[in-house]
């Protein structure tokens, strides 16, 4: 049977409970929830809906160019970013390529429906699950591709922009593509720090990954983009799947969203003030935290294993982060949410431990 391995299942979570009031932890998605503007751009788009969708999403892609300070003709938007990692490995068919572990799920299982050999670098609880310098040793030119999570998920551990710079110029002369899935940037403290968008321009085997899912909290709608010079990766990009994989109705939210730069400024206050909230919280409860420079906390239980089937059973649904390559049970993730979602959590949480030190 098919296994569903990401966060957000609150369907088969309801069916197990009879619960239709989950909280749901376990999809790391901005706590402000979509946008009102969103809503309405939405709402709109439906009057559209008798047309087909612009194949080029021209613009959005004019909109995104704007936004990101970037080409217009640098930019392809997909049905969200795992359609997008799927057409890559598609439209670059790698026979070879190098992987995080843990990272997130689907670029492993893109690689293995185009066929690709993995290898993997292991990142390890003795070193905080960071990627270290030694990773460069591992390029050599038997790769096509190397993909970087960056902030990583689920660790949410962050690489500087200046050693992702050396993993490029090790990538360029062998003409391996570097894809930098930064989804989760928007919620960095200082993301000048590590996004690496100002190397595009000079390195056209560089792609980056970049989703409106997590930022504008519209996992509903699906919505993806890559930024890349690669002019020859876009066109196959185009050639790897349907012409109409974004819709009228996401294009037109994606290009409302753009314009909600107060709501992007609150949210990331909220995130900032109760990511460190939680963090401060679990340390004060003996849970050890790892990471997490994200919208996201990764933490051990390793003395309660089935804390997520526990928190369940309280209406609380978390990432069980066991399915991760490189990882066991006892791992979890949970998304940084409101002060209201967080406290009842944490009194979830602290019921819990008492419970299993006893």
């Amino acid at each position: 049977m098919y296994e569903y391995v990401h966060g957000g299942d609150i369907y088969t979570a309801r069916d197990l409970t009879n619960n239709p009031h989950l909280i749901d932890f376990s999809a790391n998605i901005n706590p402000l929830g979509l946008p009102p503007g969103v809503k309405e751009a939405v709402m709109e788009a439906l009057a559209e809906c008798h047309n087909y969708p612009d194949p080029f999403c021209r613009e959005l892609t004019q909109a995104l160019a704007a936004y990101e300070s970037v080409s217009q003709e640098n930019i392809y938007c997909g049905n969200g970013a795992s359609e997008i990692i799927f057409r890559l490995v598609l439209a670059s068919k790698p026979r070879k390529a190098l992987l995080l572990a843990p990272t997130f799920a689907d670029y492993e299982k893109a690689l293995n429906t185009g066929g690709s050999t993995v290898e993997h670098y292991p990142l390890t609880v003795e070193h905080d699950f960071r990627l270290r310098k030694d990773f460069l040793n591992m390029l050599d030119n038997s790769y096509d591709m190397v993909w970087i999570c960056n902030p990583n998920n689920p660790t949410g551990q962050v690489c500087e922009a200046s050693f992702l710079q050396e993993v490029l110029e090790r990538c360029s002369p062998k003409n391996t593509l570097l894809v930098v899935d930064e989804c989760f940037m928007d919620f960095v403290d200082e993301p000048e720090k590590y996004s690496v968008q100002h190397l595009i321009n000079s390195h056209n085997n560089l792609l980056i990954l970049k989703a409106f899912t997590k930022t504008f909290a519209m996992p509903g709608i699906r919505l993806g983009y890559v930024l890349t010079t690669n002019g020859r990766i876009i066109e196959r990009l185009r050639a790897a799947g349907q012409d109409w994989s974004v819709s009228i109705i996401a294009q037109k939210a994606g290009i409302c969203a753009l314009k909600q730069t107060e709501y992007l400024r609150k949210a990331r206050q909220l995130v900032k003030k109760e990511r460190q909230f939680l963090l401060e919280e679990l340390k004060r409860l003996g849970v050890r935290t790892y990471g997490s420079m994200a919208n996201y906390i990764f933490f051990q239980a390793s003395d309660c294993p089935d804390l997520d089937k526990k928190l369940l059973a309280r209406g609380i649904l978390i990432r069980s982060c066991a399915n991760y390559r490189g990882l066991s049970k006892g791992y979890f993730r949970i998304a940084v949410k409101s002060r209201n979602d967080n406290l009842l959590l944490l009194a979830a949480l602290k019921e819990i431990i008492k419970v299993e030190s006893r």
